[in-house]
């Protein structure tokens, strides 16, 4: 696909940021604990009237954090004023960040007129499907992939979305990271089966294309919760 065609249409950035509490927080008083909860939600209410963001708990999944925002814009400079104020917070002040990968939205080049990304694949706009379950990994191809033909990367491709297309129930949302950060690719599957997640990754294991593989972990199992939940959570304390 042309990179004018890409350019043509409006592209999204896409962070993912995990946050890990420090242990202190827990040992704070009733009062100071439900003060800074309450600090961080108006906070985070002012942000989601203005960008989108979904909240997803790691707590029990993930040993080194406890929940993760994933935030979609069309300003980079949105994604650091959110987190400054985030930060800035009660609860920011005892919140580090564990991982954060940020992307864009492009076209594939790989894919034309059929939709194994739920209907999104070649759009420049994330529509999340609001899962349950939501699987996030950044990965990065070998150099050897990109000496290949197109034509022998898309023969590949049209075997590798072949087995996506088992499992209807899981929606991958792909997006890019070229020149960006560290990684070359973020991917975010959402579903409401994690075991139709677990056995398409083991299927897409055995494909060809896997051996163009450089690295594609940490992988991190998020669960969608509301934010109040979230901050529930953290403490085990109701935020009401």
């Amino acid at each position: 696909m042309p990179q004018s065609e890409t350019r043509n249409h409006r592209r999204q950035f896409v962070s993912f940021v995990f946050y890990r509490l420090d242990p202190a927080f827990r040992r704070l008083p009733d009062a100071e604990r439900l003060s800074a909860k309450t600090e961080f939600l108006k906070t985070y209410g002012e942000y989601a009237k203005r960008i989108m963001i979904f909240p997803y708990s790691t707590m029990g999944t993930r040993a080194d954090c406890d929940f993760m925002l994933w935030r979609i814009s069309y300003r980079l400079e949105d994604f650091q004023q959110v987190t400054s104020d985030i930060l800035a917070t009660g609860l920011g002040r005892y919140l580090n960040t564990a991982q954060s990968y940020l992307s864009m939205t492009s076209r594939s080049i790989y894919v034309q007129e059929h939709s194994h990304e739920g209907g999104h694949a070649s759009r420049t706009e994330i529509v999340p499907a609001q899962s349950k379950y939501l699987f996030v990994y950044p990965f990065t191809k070998t150099p050897d992939w990109y000496l290949l033909s197109f034509e022998q990367r898309q023969k590949m491709m049209d075997a590798h979305f072949q087995y996506g297309h088992k499992y209807p129930s899981v929606k991958v949302n792909t997006t890019y990271s070229f020149g960006l950060d560290d990684q070359e690719f973020v991917v975010a599957f959402e579903t409401d089966q994690p075991g139709d997640f677990l056995d398409l990754v083991m299927e897409m294991r055995s494909t060809e294309v896997r051996r163009y593989t450089l690295k594609d972990t940490p992988i991190f199992t998020c669960v969608k919760e509301d934010i109040r939940t979230i901050l529930s959570l953290l403490d085990g304390t109701p935020l009401d």
